[in-house]
């Protein structure tokens, strides 16, 4: 088979924003771990390094003309940053650059390493074998993943290149914490030269069933890579025991509750342990936000704009096939169809943010989504009022909570999703206890926002029930369900989960190290 030809974006938006579970270490056998002297090639090292795809920056222009950066407005970066000024602490990823190698910088206290990325590793290693392979096996295969040696060679060779960047700064029995897909060779590669480093792992999207997983020629490798970490965190249960059912079936490694242990032969000497830590937000920053009076009055705007409808739905997503835009457009059709519901009492926003606009499953997913948009318009629009709003574009966040304010309920209809955070600004942003939200229960949200209007999307016939209940909805019951949700996020913060993951990764790590068990 041809290996296609991929193109990419020069700047790509990585998830960020995450939360909490805690517990003590399962004490089956334990391992001595050394402390080698790490060898350095910089003057300074560094107590905790956080390792991601992206650094916590975007690039800009100065008002002189020259370039540079500024911090990105990510929950992950909020969380982390008054631990990283407090340890000393450095942050390994790309810089968004293409062939363009810069020297270590520091903003806002943090220090950052960038990793030099080119065309070719772009195409390979990140539009190829993470989002073209892992993205759609990890999403229970809505479109197929292809799978090219080509692609997996060059992975392995970025996990390097970033693994070599941590391990340049990393101070003696420092904390590394690994992020996401794109980069799970790490930790074993960090492991491997550096057992003296406590090492973490999150991984923001879902981990899929084994009997998906097994289709992934390197599934050995990529679980390997992971266990190497001391603290392995996924955003949903079912996740974390799918991983340890793979680790236990596809690998040497014995399993006992969350606990994963290496065989005797195995050149890895640490426990793995599996855990489900879902991610939240900044539930202060979104509720504080909402309370602004600018923002207030641009949501009334935006309902004035659309002819003050008694109801205004709205869906907010990336562009992307595991979102669930096409189902969720099919439903809301065919209740205008229907005349369940009808033009003047309603209207839909949908936010599509660009994604991947050069890979071909995108472009054809943008098609079919705006062929439907016409669709609908074109049959169900009057001369005074549009039932459809569709807006291919991303906005900042005090837009995002204004058309929060504006809306009365918020459509999530994830084919698959690690979490959803949008569902959960949505909530956040309703401290009035107005509001419906419709939640796929495919989304590790529906977890948490369990007083959620909880649907099937593969239902298009439970789904358009499911609107017109949330349409529907009294008052009172709108504000027993947003209480009881906002109750749960105003605890499960950001900043908590930050908190609790890296307090469990230190006990794990200094349990793990405290005995040795005879083989």
């Amino acid at each position: 088979m041809s290996q296609p030809k991929i193109k990419y974006q020069a700047i790509h938006s990585e998830p960020t924003i995450l939360h909490p579970a805690g517990a003590t270490l399962d004490q089956t056998r334990r391992f001595k771990v050394g402390t080698p002297a790490p060898s350095q090639d910089t003057e300074q090292s560094y107590d905790f390094v956080v390792v991601a795809n992206r650094l916590p920056v975007d690039r800009i222009t100065n008002p002189d003309g020259s370039q540079g950066f500024r911090r990105s407005p990510g929950g992950l970066v909020t969380a982390l940053a008054p631990i990283m000024a407090a340890s000393e602490g450095a942050w390994v990823g790309w810089h968004g650059g293409i062939d363009e190698e810069l020297e270590s910088f520091d903003k806002d206290d943090i220090h950052l390493v960038p990793v030099p990325l080119n065309e070719t590793d772009l195409e390979l290693y990140y539009e190829g074998f993470s989002n073209s392979t892992l993205w759609p096996l990890y999403h229970d295969v809505i479109v197929p993943p292809e799978y090219h040696r080509t692609w997996w060679d060059r992975y392995k060779k970025i996990n390097q290149r970033f693994a070599d960047a941590v391990l340049k700064i990393a101070a003696p029995n420092a904390t590394v914490w690994v992020h996401d897909y794109q980069l799970q060779l790490v930790p074993q590669m960090i492991r491997l030269a550096r057992p003296d480093l406590k090492i973490g792992f999150f991984l923001h999207i879902p981990f899929p069933a084994a009997s998906l997983f097994s289709q992934l020629p390197w599934r050995t490798q990529i679980l390997q890579g992971l266990a190497g970490a001391d603290l392995v965190g996924f955003q949903r249960e079912t996740d974390a025991s799918n991983f340890l059912r793979c680790l236990r079936r596809f690998t040497d490694y014995s399993t006992k509750g969350d606990v994963a242990t290496p065989s005797a032969e195995n050149q890895m000497q640490n426990l793995c342990r599996a855990k489900a830590h879902p991610i939240s937000i900044d539930t202060e920053q979104i509720a504080k936000l909402s309370r602004d009076p600018q923002i207030i009055a641009r949501a009334a705007q935006i309902r004035n704009e659309l002819g003050n409808p008694k109801t205004v739905i709205l869906g907010v997503d990336r562009l992307d096939y595991t979102k669930g835009i096409r189902h969720r457009l099919k439903a809301y059709g065919e209740l205008l169809a229907d005349g369940q519901l009808r033009a003047g009492d309603v209207c839909l926003i949908q936010v599509a943010s660009p994604s991947r606009e050069n890979v071909d499953t995108y472009m054809e997913l943008r098609d079919q989504v705006e062929l439907m948009v016409g669709q609908i318009t074109g049959q169900h629009d009057t001369l005074s009022h549009t039932t459809l709003r569709y807006l291919h574009q991303s906005y900042p966040l005090r837009e995002m909570i204004a058309l929060y304010l504006a809306a009365d309920v918020l459509l999530v209809t994830a084919l698959r999703d690690g979490m959803n955070l949008v569902a959960k600004e949505y909530v956040a942003a309703h401290q009035d206890g107005r509001g419906v939200l419709v939640l796929s229960e495919y989304t590790g949200a529906a977890d948490q926002l369990t007083q959620a209007v909880l649907v099937n999307p593969h239902d298009i016939d439970g789904m358009k029930d499911k609107i017109i209940q949330a349409v529907n909805m009294a008052e009172p019951d709108q504000e027993k369900r947003m209480r009881r949700m906002n109750r749960h996020l105003k605890v499960n913060t950001v900043a908590r989960w930050s908190d609790v993951f890296l307090a469990e990764l230190a006990e794990i790590s200094a349990a793990s190290s405290a005995e040795i068990t005879l083989r």
